[in-house]
């Protein structure tokens, strides 16, 4: 084929790129999962809000300890995540759970909020693949 050559060495250069891309993110075991315990999607709520994350086929471990097959949580409160290859940013609509939290309670304003787990590898970055949360949505009182 005449014009496969080209093709074939374009995308063989491009392989190295790809494969870098991901080089800096923590492989996730297969299966592992991160849920909300409570509160459960659809629910009305008071604030304070306490939130109670679960996770499943991973451990958890402090931000900056490397330890396979385990990460830390993040909660993102009416926000999507946005940039998988680097860190979670921190701040009011990212919040961080360094220290191996798997609990904390939210002061949120009346309304409607989306809330969803995301898992950080020891540099704060998702897992490869992301180990996430459902996005559930509750109404705060």
């Amino acid at each position: 084929m005449p014009g496969f050559r080209p093709f074939a060495i374009a995308v063989l250069a491009l392989l190295p790129a790809v494969a870098f891309a991901d080089s800096h993110r923590t492989p996730a075991p297969e299966g592992a999962s991160v849920y909300f315990i409570t509160p459960q999607d659809g629910a009305t709520v008071a604030s304070p809000v306490t939130v109670t994350f679960g996770l499943s086929g991973m451990g958890v471990a402090p931000a900056g300890v490397e330890k396979e097959m385990t990460g830390h949580h993040h909660l993102l409160i009416d926000q999507e995540l946005e940039d998988y290859d680097n860190a979670i940013p921190a701040d009011d609509n990212h919040r961080h759970f360094g220290g191996g939290q798997t609990e904390t309670t939210l002061e949120l304003a009346p309304g409607t909020h989306r809330l969803q787990l995301i898992l950080g590898d020891h540099n704060h970055i998702p897992h490869l693949p992301p180990v996430e949360s459902q996005v559930i949505t509750i109404t705060v009182e």
